[in-house]
């Protein structure tokens, strides 16, 4: 892709968000209940390629199991409210009532709330709640405290772990610490590891030969975030994720047939937003905002992630989405909304039987255009 001249000394290259994209529809079509959104990670199958987002306003244990239950996978926050208060609800009920006129306020206090140390015992009862539930675990840490907790996290039985960052890198340099070592780590665990965020093809690459059985695309586009205002960076998503897929058949070859799975995280406000990026190659998508709109959701209606609480630099802000339905409506319906906030798992499988696929791989060869002043 050429690149775009800012001025005599700099370049730039041209990327598209996923805004800028739309599918484009074949001369066959499919029945979509034929369709296939089935995806398997390692050992682990699922009905949807649906993974819920560790963050407190999107998945608490009770909904980690609820959407392990209707087909998709949830992901514990484990350095959320969980893990630091006994019972959590009292400080999620604030957070709730904070005052939307009043950001810098709200921010404060959940700085406070936040505050609060991670209990290794409270990591260890979460995640028995869920594996005693039957369905699939799975915790995520920040990389500055996975050295710290991943042995309470791994006897606590969790069967795949996640490493989830702003923006992770297999080789981090510090004068000031010891770094995670995360090929040395991965190596040494005996649970598979899904690392991330990554943005582009060689930060990616790099990931996957630390061994992770998959990277999460994304950097600081997420409705709840401010990161380009405030640090001046982000990835647009649909080439971010194109990038990637584009290092997972690089590394595929250079493996000698190791798979790493392509986890779209970010920017997927609404079922559109995901049918295009599991078209543009993602294997799976990692949603916040659509499962915080649903009833069970502990953030009642509202949104933050995990960078709104931060002492040094809060580069995020509560969101108020509202609750469109139960998570069962809002994966699979009845939907009585036009705007792609529920039913997303019977939208993308309206999406790929009009353009012809019946299963998700095969759906990453679809056609699609580019359409900057597309806003849909």
């Amino acid at each position: 892709m050429s690149e775009i001249q800012i001025g005599l000394s700099k370049s730039a290259r041209p990327t598209y968000s996923l805004d800028d994209v739309a599918l484009v529809p074949t001369r066959r079509t499919r029945d979509r209940r034929d369709v296939d959104t089935s995806w398997q990670i390692d050992a682990f199958k699922f009905d949807t390629p649906i993974i819920g987002a560790p963050m407190d306003s999107v998945m608490s244990p009770a909904t980690a199991i609820a959407l392990g239950k209707l087909g998709g996978l949830g992901v514990l926050n484990l350095e959320g409210l969980w893990t630091r208060y006994e019972d959590p609800q009292p400080l999620l009920d604030e957070i709730v009532e904070l005052p939307e006129a009043d950001p810098a306020s709200a921010t404060t206090r959940m700085q406070q709330i936040y505050s609060e140390p991670i209990k290794p015992e409270l990591i260890t009862a979460r995640l028995e709640e869920i594996r005693d539930s039957g369905v699939v675990v799975a915790g995520s840490l920040s990389p500055q405290n996975t050295q710290e907790h991943y042995e309470t996290v791994v006897k606590a039985g969790v069967e795949l772990f996640v490493i989830r960052g702003a923006s992770v890198s297999a080789e981090h340099i510090s004068t000031s610490h010891e770094p995670l070592n995360l090929k040395k780590f991965i190596y040494e665990l005996d649970v598979p590891v899904i690392v991330g965020g990554v943005a582009g093809y060689s930060q990616a690459k790099h990931l996957m030969r630390t061994g992770a059985a998959g990277v999460l695309v994304g950097f600081g586009g997420g409705s709840a975030q401010t990161t380009r205002q405030g640090l001046g960076i982000s990835a647009p998503m649909a080439t971010a994720i194109a990038d990637v897929a584009a290092a997972r058949s690089d590394y595929l070859d250079e493996s000698g047939g190791r798979y790493v799975h392509v986890i779209a995280d970010g920017s997927l406000g609404r079922s559109g937003d995901m049918v295009k990026a599991l078209a543009l190659g993602a294997d799976a998508v990692m949603l916040g905002a659509p499962l915080a709109r649903a009833s069970e959701a502990p953030g009642q209606g509202w949104y933050w992630g995990n960078e709104a609480h931060s002492l040094d630099f809060p580069r995020g802000v509560r969101t108020p989405l509202g609750v469109v339905g139960s998570l069962e409506e809002v994966l699979y319906g009845p939907s009585h909304h036009v705007n792609g906030t529920s039913n997303i798992v019977g939208a993308l499988k309206r999406a790929m039987a009009n353009c012809g696929y019946l299963d998700l791989k095969k759906f990453q060869k679809a056609e699609l255009t580019v359409v900057p002043s597309y806003r849909g």
